[in-house]
């Protein structure tokens, strides 16, 4: 063995059959018997998701001999006693492509070490030698390989020796292998590399110049000394997809495709500002819950959900200030950003789960509901994302306001920053404590509002503080995301959310309050007529609108197997579909305060 205590050797064992195999080398034992155990769950993910479920098989053996090894849980084994060294081999299944766990086939190979390392029990504390080889399998002996592990042995982008100083470090440095194109630039003097895997072409120059301006955006946020020395975007870029996940000094996400820079396209396309929007969001995690988190999370108990109530900070502040970033680093304008606000707006206005749970509800019960979605969250949850990025909004104009602009989102942040940079976790209910001290007066009864309370957001008044006017409408079709203009005159609509389904209109949701809810619809429920005539799921929608409130109109449907009809009483169509103007000829004081909240000061 090398001179560290514990080393794991991962290989590729049959990339076809997306297995990799592990050997993990422990020099010294517990002597009443080592413990193994993987963890539950993923940071940044709260959800348990059993990784220990895709271990295939596990030996162990000590100076050439078999030791026994047996299950005490679904996640943790325990080897008999033995002198060791003792070394364990054990397959891992890699079959999921998503950020949060680890998939592989002969294009390439990902995993998060929360998927592929077992923690040796008593000794998590201790320094991890990891050595990446290909194995035995012809088809990956070329792959590169790109992870923020300190590398210790191995040319760059290679296979190689690593080290990480413990288990929590070994766990927060995934790893992408494989033949992908890499796009370098610094940022604030820091290296920053792009790993781009899949089937694509691109505009590495535009991409590299975007990130970059974004990437200084949020260093001289926070300011020096800059909390990484190289930062790595994984980026799996596939047909149709949408992650991300943080990590200390890296993120693993994956996109469409069709969203990365085009070669010869200089618009700022829906989906590529989608994408730097995705970038953005976890590079700013690398301070806003990589290192300021939830007191809970010190240290992070990966055995088991760790509840808090602060989610909606670490979350839906991140997601006010990704995009917020792109603007303050000019990849986007003024009226961009404000169809993103517009657009986030509305999906917190068409959920009826918004008065029912508080974004401190949603934070805490995010293991058991905002994770676990079914058919009727829109009526039971909300996003601590999207309505946590609401509350930051009003946040940041209610510091202004109350202050006299002296104090803001940002200066929050900041101390926020200072005090708890360090690793040392916000304690629950401490955010509102700071506020109390930045403004000399408490701020308790806008956070029993906003954060603890259910009813909607007062942030009309709000932005006209800043010369903004929020708009309402109804939705123009059951793909309007707001954000833009549009009729305001009112239509019909059917209050369920409705997509293709085989054979007719599919009903997604049906929502608390709505005709199809007074009807008897049900969420699973495929309409294939409405007054007779045969729907689809891209027609049923604009059928609906096209009549009059109150109309009583037949609806046929199946249930399972099983045909049904129906009389539904059409209503107007609800004006929760929200776009943001910026006023003309504003007051210079307003002009002033709008300018310094856009720009940051």
């Amino acid at each position: 063995m090398s001179d560290h205590g514990i080393r794991y050797t991962v290989r590729v064992l049959d990339a076809a059959a997306h297995m990799f195999q592990v050997e993990l080398q422990i020099a010294a034992p517990d002597p009443a018997g080592q413990v193994l155990a993987l963890p539950v769950w993923i940071p940044g993910s709260y959800m348990v998701r059993d990784f220990a479920r895709n271990i295939i098989t596990v030996t162990a053996s000590s100076g050439g001999h078999d030791v026994d090894i047996s299950k005490l849980d679904k996640t943790t084994w325990k080897v008999a006693p033995c002198e060791g060294p003792l070394t364990v081999v054990y397959e891992v299944y890699a079959w999921e492509l998503t950020v949060r766990t680890a998939h592989m086939d002969r294009t390439h190979g990902f995993f998060n070490g929360t998927s592929m390392f077992l923690a040796v029990r008593g000794q998590e504390d201790q320094p991890c030698e990891v050595v990446l080889e290909p194995g035995a399998d012809p088809h990956v002996a070329d792959w590169r390989v790109a992870t923020t592990l300190p590398r210790t042995a191995g040319e760059p982008w290679g296979y190689g020796t690593f080290l990480a100083a413990d288990h929590d470090e070994l766990v927060d440095h995934p790893v992408e292998m494989g033949d992908f194109q890499v796009v370098s630039f610094e940022a604030c003097g820091i290296p920053h590399h792009v790993a781009v895997t899949g089937r694509v072409r691109f505009d590495e120059d535009r991409m590299a110049t975007d990130l970059k301006a974004i990437c200084e955006q949020h260093l001289e946020f926070f300011g020096k000394p800059y909390p990484i020395e190289a930062y790595l975007f994984q980026v799996y870029a596939v047909g149709d997809g949408y992650g991300g996940l943080e990590h200390r000094s890296s993120t693993a996400l994956i996109c469409k495709r069709d969203d990365l820079p085009q070669p010869g396209d200089d618009e700022v396309t829906d989906g590529y500002r989608q994408f730097l929007g995705l970038c953005s969001h976890e590079y700013f995690h690398t301070w806003n819950v990589k290192r300021l988190k939830p007191r809970v999370f010190v240290p992070y108990d990966l055995t088991g959900e760790v509840h808090t109530e602060l989610l909606w900070w670490f979350e839906g502040v991140t997601s006010y200030y990704d995009d917020l970033g792109l603007l303050r680093a000019g990849r986007i304008d003024e009226k961009s950003w404000l169809e993103l606000v517009g657009r986030t707006i509305t999906q917190v206005m068409r959920v009826s789960g918004r008065l029912k749970q508080s974004v401190a509800e949603s934070s805490y019960d995010a293991w058991t509901k905002f994770y676990r979605q079914d058919e009727n969250a829109p009526n039971a949850i909300v996003s601590y994302y999207a309505k946590g990025s609401m509350v930051a909004l009003a946040l940041d104009l209610e510091l202004r306001r109350r202050s006299g602009g002296t104090h803001s989102l940002d200066t929050l942040m900041a101390t926020l920053w200072a005090r708890f940079g360090d690793g040392s976790g916000v304690p629950e209910r401490h955010i509102e404590e700071v506020c109390a001290e930045l403004l000399g007066e408490s701020m308790q009864d806008f956070f029993d509002h906003a954060v603890y309370g259910t009813d909607d957001l007062d942030l009309a008044s709000l932005l006209a503080d800043v010369g903004v006017t929020l708009h309402t409408r109804p939705a123009k079709s059951g793909s309007d995301k707001g954000g833009t203009s549009g009729p305001t005159d009112d239509t019909c609509a059917l209050g369920a959310t409705v997509v293709k389904g085989s054979g007719g209109a599919l009903l997604r949701h049906v929502h608390d309050g709505g005709p199809a809810r007074a009807a008897g619809l049900s969420a699973g429920d495929v309409v294939v007529a409405f007054d007779g005539l045969r729907v689809t799921g891209s027609d049923l929608v604009s059928k609906v609108a096209a009549r009059q409130e109150g109309e009583v109109v037949a609806v046929h449907f199946f249930r399972r197997d099983e045909l049904y009809t129906t009389q539904v009483t059409l209503q107007a169509a609800p004006h929760d579909t929200v776009w943001l103007t910026l006023d003309e000829d504003v007051d210079p004081e307003v002009a002033k305060a709008r300018e310094a909240w856009l720009k940051g000061s």
